[in-house]
């Protein structure tokens, strides 16, 4: 129990780690140039949430160690432990991906009456991500099943 949570809370630092300096970075490049970047302003977020749910798709697709150790499969074992899982899909992903910071983006949108921006950046988080998951679990289950 206690290394599940520690595998938990180490996944979470890292992927709450990499959001931040993402969003440092993408700030940096609007404040630098402003006419050029200005316009991506929050969709920083939109790309961590994509890139999170295709990362977890592919965590998800792929089976469990015990699982794959169960078909006498003597060679590399293809697979994560149920704590490794933990610490990618739980840990890291959750605190990666900002469903939070999504919708509060959106909202700001919507209150500067930013109705287009607004539309176009809800449906690019929500089909993007959801398409992004689709592909990782694929992409996941054909390199286990080669």
């Amino acid at each position: 129990m206690i290394g599940d949570a520690a595998a938990v809370g180490i996944g979470a630092a890292a992927g709450a780690l990499c959001r931040h300096q993402i969003g440092n970075i993408a700030s940096r490049k609007i404040a630098e140039d402003p006419t050029r970047f200005g316009s991506f302003t929050g969709w920083h977020t939109c790309g961590i949430n994509v890139c999170g749910s295709l990362l977890l798709g592919f965590v998800a697709g792929l089976p469990n160690t015990t699982e794959v150790q169960s078909a006498n499969n003597p060679g590399l074992v293809k697979g994560l432990s149920s704590r490794t899982r933990l610490m990618a899909g739980v840990g890291f992903c959750g605190s990666f991906t900002t469903f939070s910071t999504y919708s509060v983006d959106a909202v700001g949108m919507l209150s500067n009456g930013q109705m287009t921006r607004a539309l176009s950046y809800v449906a690019a988080n929500n089909i993007g991500s959801i398409t992004a998951a689709y592909a990782g679990f694929n992409l996941a289950k054909r390199l286990v099943m080669r």
